[in-house]
């Protein structure tokens, strides 16, 4: 269920959700497990923001990004100077907003496996929701490799994939796969529908899908299928949310931040 501090859920209205928007809400609503907001602002914040997850998740689905290891990535070197592990660090002088849009914008020059596909998508869905003059505030000189990510993109992880909602990151483990594609050990996967994930390297599938491409990459005899693990994780939305609106003060030639508490 939803429980919104000072106000009650059903006072919000709802014709000016997206279809994706009042599904999640609706799940929510019949959930046993309680959610908490302090306030409307809040909840739709976080609707919002699982939109924009979804739709950074397919965009990235339909671009010509493609799967590499670390060994093959690749980036675009206007934007981004390749690690010898493989990872992109963020170039000096460049927008962060413009580093991460030109992943989508130029594509073809991109290659990356799935731990990196998922912090840019979520990457994207963060600028998409608070703005690019607070994203470039926030987010600066990052590093893309594997799971690592800037302090500000927090990330909350519960175990129990029943309450999974659209623009969670789930992980699908393959424990007997073949040791010599070990990037098919699992796939990290953003939720999109009710049993419909991308992945990127396998796309867009249903649970059984996923499942199914991943036993295909298992040792040679295995009879030990893929599945969905309990692990789910996504970005703090209440966070983010006090990201996008805060609070300025000027004193003298300093000004300082006040991230907004309230609504």
């Amino acid at each position: 269920m939803i429980r919104i501090s000072g106000s009650d859920v059903d006072q919000i209205d709802t014709s000016t959700l997206s279809e994706l928007e009042r599904s999640i809400l609706q799940k929510k609503q019949k959930s046993s497990v309680t959610y908490l907001y302090d306030s409307p602002t809040a909840l739709l914040f976080e609707l919002n923001m699982r939109s924009k997850i979804v739709e950074a998740a397919k965009a990235m689905n339909a671009s010509h990004v493609s799967f590499a290891t670390f060994h093959n990535s690749r980036a675009n070197d206007k934007f981004w100077s390749r690690t010898d592990n493989g990872g992109f660090r963020q170039k000096a002088g460049v927008l962060t907003s413009d580093a991460i849009n030109d992943i989508f914008k130029n594509s073809r020059l991109y290659g990356f496996e799935c731990a990196t596909a998922m912090v840019i998508i979520l990457y994207k869905a963060t600028l998409d929701s608070i703005g690019k003059d607070r994203f470039n505030t926030y987010f600066k000189d990052l590093f893309l490799y594997d799971w690592n990510y800037d302090n500000h993109l927090r990330l909350v992880r519960v175990n129990d994939k029943n309450e999974a909602y659209p623009g969670d990151v789930l992980y699908f483990e393959n424990p007997d796969h073949n040791p010599k594609t070990p990037e098919w050990q699992g796939e990290n996967a953003i939720m999109l529908a009710d049993n419909l994930y991308f992945g990127h390297g396998i796309g867009i599938r249903t649970e059984e899908g996923i499942i199914a491409s991943l036993n295909t990459n298992r040792r040679s005899g295995s009879t030990t299928s893929a599945f969905l693990s309990d692990e789910v994780e996504h970005p703090d939305f209440e966070y983010l949310r006090k990201l996008e609106n805060p609070i300025m003060a000027r004193i003298g030639m300093h000004t300082y931040i006040y991230r907004r508490l309230g609504s």
